[in-house]
């Protein structure tokens, strides 16, 4: 298969998946149902990979009814999710870490890895494909962390031989940062290779896997890390989020799972009451609304479709996503584009070196999706894409 034609296949075959057969769920949002007005004061976001639905009415109440006693700390709210994120894994509450944001997850496990080499006088370095999320780089560099970035294969693929010869060669202690589904790609990374790398890699690399985009993934090539998790593996930590599925973006939430003792040494480095009351009981609500979910799923996967078809329709390259984006290339230069679609009052992703000529764009809620491809048609009517 060649590159084009993999980047125009995509996996998610809906079917006949459609708004009708979930739009009169109690979860409706009511921007389903009225006419979105959009203009430079109101624009349509679709930059950042916030979910559009909002949050689950169960954690909206769950904030109004933790507020009486928020000038408590938070420790009650923070323990009841940590036994409830255990309990959604079959593990034990050993087996958590929260944090502000799936960030702080990373954050703490970047200074975890860097502190033991330090400690055993040992070089550290942190290996990434490229691009991807940076913000495990970000975290790393004022720490002297050799920064080694791996570019993705031809297909937009992770180069994982490549990364593996990285930790080989070197001499001291490797961290492996990886996103899966990938972003800016949208792009999985087979379960079957990242596990036989993980199960078989020396006592010196340690792997920091980025599920942020995980509740998004239908397809069986898939398995959560969390299963190498379960089976003991020391080597590595999982880092979750209820920014994305669960819509809660704005208050913070996260969560990293793996062997206690991993956890042990990870929480040295997390901040002490990170996670706020009203956080805390909207990440639990949401955790346990799994009507919610499917349907914060369920709309993903139709605005995915709308937009694939349009996409295929206009012969427009993309990778297949997996997630609450679509990687697609854009007609000559990105930012142009991206001025052009603000000016259509869209804000759309920005270019992600090293993949030039690409633009992310984040998946909205079905009706604000076919404002998007109305727009797009409209751009190639111009023969601006």
């Amino acid at each position: 298969m060649n590159r084009r034609s993999f980047l125009t296949s995509s996996s998610l075959v809906i079917g006949g998946l459609s708004l009708s057969s979930f739009v009169s769920s109690a979860y409706a949002n009511e921007t389903l149902k009225n006419k979105l007005v959009f203009n430079a004061e109101n624009p349509l976001l679709l930059n950042f990979n916030e979910n559009s639905l909002g949050m689950s009415q169960k954690a909206k109440l769950a904030i109004i009814d933790a507020l009486p006693n928020a000038f408590r700390y938070p420790d009650d709210a923070r323990s009841a999710l940590i036994s409830e994120l255990g309990k959604e894994f079959k593990l034990s509450d050993k087996h958590i870490t929260l944090g502000n944001g799936s960030s702080e997850t990373i954050q703490a496990a970047v200074q975890f890895v860097a502190n033991k080499a330090q400690k055993e006088g040992k070089a550290v370095q942190l290996i990434v494909p490229d691009p991807t999320f940076n913000y495990a780089e970000l975290y790393a560099e004022p720490l002297g962390v050799k920064i080694v970035k791996v570019p993705v294969d031809s297909t937009m693929a992770f180069d994982l031989a490549t990364m593996q010869k990285k930790a080989q060669e070197f001499d001291g202690i490797s961290m492996v940062y990886l996103c899966n589904p990938n972003n800016p790609t949208a792009m999985l990374t087979p379960t079957a290779a990242l596990t036989h790398w993980i199960k078989s890699a020396k006592e010196n690399v340690f792997f920091i896997i980025d599920e942020a985009y995980a509740e998004f993934v239908s397809t069986p090539e898939f398995t959560s890390a969390i299963a190498l998790v379960a089976e003991g593996y020391k080597n590595l930590i999982v880092a979750r989020t209820f920014s994305k599925i669960y819509a809660l973006a704005g208050l913070r939430v996260g969560y990293g799972v793996a062997v206690p003792d991993v956890i042990s040494e990870v929480d040295v480095f997390v901040s002490i009451d990170n996670t706020n009351t009203a956080g805390a009981v909207a990440a639990l609500a949401s955790l346990k609304d799994k009507a919610y979910v499917e349907y914060s799923r369920k709309s993903i996967d139709v605005s995915r479709q709308m937009v694939v078809d349009a996409l295929k329709e206009l012969d427009i390259e993309y990778a297949p996503s997996h997630a609450n984006f679509i990687f697609h290339k854009v007609k000559g230069d990105v930012k142009t584009y991206q001025n052009r679609m603000k000016d259509a009052n869209i804000m759309v992703g920005r270019e992600f070196p090293p993949a030039f000529g690409w633009s992310r764009l984040t998946l909205g809620t079905p009706e604000e999706m076919s404002y998007f491809v109305t727009t797009l048609k409209a751009f190639r009517a111009k023969g601006w894409i």
